[in-house]
Parts: C-alpha cells; sequence; structure tokens
C-alpha cells in the first residue's frame, strides 16, 4: 500500500514528507517536485510569508540516480523565516519565555481546541502544526504521486471556481484546456472577467483586513474502471476522497459530481445511462456521477469540488477570550493571507493524486514499476475481452 505522513512546524527548521509503498523503478526528479511547490505558493491574495520563502526540496532517502529504490522516500522543504523564529521554537528550554506566548485564540482556527485538547499554554504549540504550511510537504508528495499515475495515463488537473461569491461561468470544455487558461490566470481562474472581478474582491477585502473563501475543481482524467470497492465502507473511493479533501486546512465541504445538486432532482435527471461499442466499449455521455458509482471508478472523469471557507486570520481581528486572564481581547493577529483558494487547489490535486495513485496499488500491486505495469496491461486487456 501507498502511504504518507508530513512531518514539521510552519516556522520550524523545515517541513517534510516521508512517504512509503512507491514502486521502485519510478522516474524521479527534483525540480518537477518544485515546479509543484512553486504553483502551490503563487496566487494574488498571499500573503508576505510566501515573499520570505522559496520552497525547493531535498531528497534524503528513498532515490538513487533519479529513480525510487522501493525503500521509503523523505522530502525535506527547509523554511526560510525559521531565522526569524529560532528562540520562538527552539527545542532548548533556555530559550522559553512568557513574552513570547500567544494567549488569543483565533474563532474558526485549531487554537482553543487544540491548547485544550493537549493542555498547553501557548497557542503557538498549536498554530505551527496546524497551519497551512504543513501542504507544501503533500504539495512535494503529490508530484510523485503524479509521476506514478502519469504511468498508467492518468492525469490530475485542477482550477478555481468561485471567490468571496462570485462564481466562473460554466465552459463546455475538456478538462485539459480548462486547466491551460487556469494555469495563465494569478487566480487559477479559467475565465478573465471573472478574474478581474475577484482580484477587486480580494484587494477590498485586504484593505479591510478581512479575508474571502471560495471553492475549487479537481478532476482526475483516464482513470480506468475499478479502483475501489463496495464490499466494506473503508474501501469505498468516493469516502477516501472524501477524507483527503476535507483533511486539507480551511476545507469545509466537497462534492462529487453533481454532488448536493443531485439532491433537488429526479433520478432520470441524474443517472447517467449506459451505451456500448465496440471500439469504445461501455461508455456515458454524461458524467453526473462523477465517475464514481458503488464506491467504484466507472471509467469516466473524477471530478471532485471542493468549498474552502475564509482564513481565519483576520488583520481586523475578531473578538475572542485571552486564555491566560479569561478577559475578552481581539484574537491574535498573526501574517497570514487574505485568500488561498488557488493555493488550496493545488494542494487538492495532490490529495486526488494520492488516494487515486494508493488504489492503483491496490488493484495493480507491484514492488517495482515493471511489475506494475505489466498487471495493468494484463487487467487493460481483460477490460477489452468485456
Amino acid at each position: 500500500m501507498i502511504s504518507f505522513s508530513t512531518f514539521g512546524e510552519s516556522h520550524g527548521k523545515a517541513v517534510g514528507v516521508v512517504i512509503e509503498g512507491i514502486p521502485a523503478g519510478l522516474k524521479v526528479k527534483s525540480e518537477e517536485i518544485d515546479l509543484e511547490l512553486s504553483r502551490r505558493q503563487k496566487g494574488y491574495g498571499r500573503g508576505e510569508r510566501m515573499a520570505i520563502e522559496y520552497d525547493r526540496s531535498q531528497i534524503i532517502s528513498g532515490v538513487r540516480w533519479g529513480e525510487t529504490i522501493g525503500a521509503p522516500l523523505c522530502l525535506l522543504i527547509k523554511n526560510n523565516d525559521w531565522k526569524n523564529n529560532v528562540s520562538t521554537l527552539s527545542s532548548e528550554e533556555k530559550y522559553k519565555a512568557q513574552k513570547l506566548f500567544i494567549t488569543s485564540p483565533r474563532p474558526g482556527h485549531a487554537d482553543l481546541s487544540g491548547i485544550l485538547k493537549y493542555d498547553r499554554d501557548d497557542i503557538t504549540d498549536v498554530l505551527e502544526r496546524s497551519s497551512a504550511r504543513e501542504t507544501a510537504a503533500r504539495v512535494a508528495a503529490g508530484a510523485l504521486f503524479k509521476n506514478l499515475l502519469y504511468e498508467f495515463g492518468i492525469k490530475i488537473y485542477s482550477w478555481v471556481d468561485e471567490i468571496g461569491g462570485i462564481v466562473a461561468p460554466l465552459i463546455a470544455k475538456e478538462p485539459v484546456k480548462i486547466f491551460a487558461l487556469a494555469e495563465k490566470s494569478p487566480l487559477r481562474v479559467f475565465d478573465r472577467k471573472t478574474e478581474e472581478w475577484m482580484i477587486k474582491k480580494i484587494t477590498h477585502a485586504r484593505k479591510s483586513g478581512d479575508t474571502l473563501g471560495g471553492a475549487f475543481t479537481v478532476v482526475a482524467v483516464d482513470v480506468p474502471v475499478g479502483l475501489g470497492s463496495y464490499s466494506n465502507w473503508e474501501s469505498r473511493l468516493g469516502g477516501k476522497i472524501a477524507g483527503a479533501m476535507m483533511s486539507i486546512q480551511a476545507i469545509k465541504g466537497i462534492e462529487i459530481g453533481l454532488g448536493f445538486k443531485a439532491s433537488s432532482l429526479h433520478g432520470s435527471d441524474v443517472h447517467d445511462e449506459i451505451f456500448y461499442n465496440s471500439k469504445k466499449g461501455y461508455y456515458r455521455k454524461t458524467n453526473n456521477a462523477g465517475g464514481i458509482e458503488g464506491g467504484i471508478s466507472n471509467g469516466e472523469d473524477i471530478v471532485v469540488r471542493c468549498a474552502m471557507k475564509p482564513i481565519p486570520t483576520l488583520m481586523s481581528p475578531l473578538k475572542t477570550v485571552d486564555i491566560k486572564t479569561k478577559k475578552q481581547v481581539a484574537a491574535a493577529a498573526i501574517r497570514s493571507d487574505v485568500c488561498a483558494v488557488p493555493s488550496a487547489s493545488v494542494v487538492g490535486e495532490s490529495m486526488l493524486a494520492y488516494v487515486i495513485a494508493a488504489a492503483a496499488k491496490e488493484k495493480f500491486g507491484g514492488d517495482s514499476m515493471n511489475e506494475m505495469r505489466a498487471n495493468f496491461k494484463n487487467y487493460k486487456k481483460y477490460l477489452e475481452g468485456r
């Protein structure tokens, strides 16, 4: 099986990820990982932190001469802002100082729940790990998952649909074409007029010390039928995707295919009719199911849409209660983004790539890429005969 675990604090020495289960023989290039990291850092509405960090990955283990060797991979991304936080985040007890404590939890953040759960007196202990800075490690891992999927013709795309209530108009184009348009936009949105309105709204929010959320779509193209299972609830592909997407900081909702809209329609308007011809095999003319039926990929594009709440760090802070004095105060105003929806869409790509890569490894098996490719080829031949 494929799994990964991230480590590190937002302003600590580094963040990183350990990945297990990648077959031996997968080509890995640092520059490809770094390209994905740079995509995560972009976007109008990002904060001052992105001007400090210049994310680059270091491959610590698991790769030799440009190929995975079947061992766990460790990727490291140094934090340039560490030099400004050496005392604040030192592992040495001698640096501990009450004056460095943050005691005013931010509404909407993990601050208060975290200090109560872990019995801490300083919110720094919570915010450093719960920070979205952790997603840099996920995106580094996502670069490898995408490489693995590409070996089997599976590609992942994303774009931003909505920011602050401004919705981009639907366009009937293939995901790759929408993605190409989005990649040229500072907001990763495919419509230029909508982009202008969104930028104005983000600018206004910044001036007023506020933040904005939005929504984005992630699509996996050319996914074969048969990933996931209905045999038990833990094996359902849709459930795994939902869990992965909801694990991204600030994501508060997810839908696959028509999602919530399907609840208001008749079954005859929702379910995708099935057709067959000798060239295509089984196929559908619509994809309201979003590529998943009964917890299994059905051969259509997997379409996932996520809703992101506004970031809870406001420069015009909301009311809160100081955990030390128990008096009402303004929440901590920690340097942050105004809008990070474009960045979140890139993280969403990585998480969808992870779930599908893990499902593919489970389905096709193989300790080496050659073995996994052979198993996939045999499966494709089997499907052609059906």
